[in-house]
Formats: structure tokens, sequence, C-alpha cells
């Protein structure tokens, strides 16, 4: 599913005749279809880097990366490869990153209508999810009406609808209430015995401890541990 050999990566360009500060360095683990990891470290330790590389917001300066059976580094694929790589995984930002002019049901939605979905399975779809996130009342609701942490669930429930074969959550839980934290976290754990792939990034020392799984930790852009791996 995920395999990542000796990965660097960094911010901004580098100068002529420098090597540069790498963000990530020398990082190295690998994860299986359907694996639950946490990815653990404390602020500034790349975790956050990490996720926009598997995400395809960037690629690696060096290394090995494999994602769903796609080698995207050293040598990247084509862009419509990478394009259709990437509509095969959801994200979950920290902030939401709502449309704040459509409703709740229209933003859950939006995966689905770029890949051209029937209307008829995308009203389905989002009905479903928006029920699996407690949200079902508030489908017509703007974002600007909703709490953070009712965002938040929005931004998870648009995440999954496509049915991604890879989830990846950066503090979802962070506007949650510690019951909804649990909710969610049980839910993307719930998706992974189904055979998603997820990896969720937290300081969550509570849900870390009720959901046990292995752990990606990484310390100033290094990985120190990958425990279960």
């Amino acid at each position: 599913m995920i395999y990542a050999r000796n990965l660097n990566w960094s911010h901004g360009t580098r100068r002529r005749g420098t090597s540069g500060e790498p963000t990530l360095s020398g990082v190295t683990f690998s994860v299986p279809a359907g694996g639950f990891r946490w990815l653990l470290g404390p602020s500034g330790a790349g975790k956050s880097s990490l996720l926009r590389l598997l995400h395809l917001e960037s690629l690696p300066r060096a290394g090995e990366l494999t994602i769903l059976g796609t080698q995207v580094s050293p040598v990247p694929p084509r862009r419509a490869i990478l394009s259709g790589l990437r509509r095969r995984i959801g994200m979950v930002h920290q902030h939401p990153r709502l449309m704040p002019g459509l409703s709740v049901a229209d933003n859950v939605a939006l995966p689905l209508r770029l890949i051209r979905t029937p209307e008829s399975t995308v009203r389905e779809e989002v009905g479903a999810i928006l029920e699996w996130v407690g949200l079902s009342e508030r489908a017509e609701a703007l974002p600007g009406a909703l709490s953070g942490g009712e965002q938040q669930r929005v931004a998870i429930a648009r995440a999954v609808v496509p049915r991604p074969a890879l989830i990846l959550a950066d503090e979802p839980t962070n506007a949650q209430e510690d019951t909804q934290a649990l909710r969610i976290v049980g839910m993307l754990r719930e998706l992974s015995t189904m055979g998603t792939t997820v990896i969720i990034a937290s300081h969550n020392e509570t849900l870390i401890r009720r959901f046990e799984a292995p752990a990606l930790i990484l310390s100033s852009g290094r990985l120190t541990e990958a425990s279960g791996v």
C-alpha cells in the first residue's frame, strides 16, 4: 500500500551550491493495505509535511515512494496517472477548508461531482455519509452556521465519500469534544478494518491510548520509531 525509503523533502527552493536543510530526512517505513497508523511527534517534527507527500501535494526531493502500487519517486509518473492516484486518497486537513457559499451537502458532494458521478448516486452517497457523521439535519446549512467541530466532520465526510483507498488525517479531532473525537477515530478505525488504509496525525494521548495501533514517530524531520511496522 505505502512504501517509503530514505525520503528527503524540504520547504522552498534550494540555493545553488547548497544542499539546504531538509524538513524530512531519511524517512523509511511501510504500511500494508488496511493498516491503521498513528503519526506522532511534537509540533514542527514534520508530520504535516509527511502527510502532504503522501497526499501527493508535493513529491520527495530524494528517495523512493510507492503509493497504492504506483511508484511516484524517484521517477514521477505522467501527470494523468498522478492525478488519478490522488483521487484515490482522502485528506482531512487541520482546518476544514469548506466552500463557504455551498451547503454542507454540496461541500460533501464535490469529490463525486468532480468525477461526474450520476446525481442520483451523489444524493444517495451524500445522505449516507452525512448520517454516518451525525450531520443529516445540517445538510442544507452553510459552513458559517456550523460549529468548528461540525465543520471538521463535514471535512471528514467529504474525504470519505468517494471511498478512497487511503485516508490521511492531520489532527482531525482538534475541534471536537471528547465524545465526538472518540466517535470520529472509531469510524476511521472501522474503515481500516474494511480495507481502507488510515494514517492519523495526533497529539491526543487519550485517543492514542484508547485506539492502540502501530505508530510512526517523527522528531526533527526524522523517523525515530516505526512501531509494529
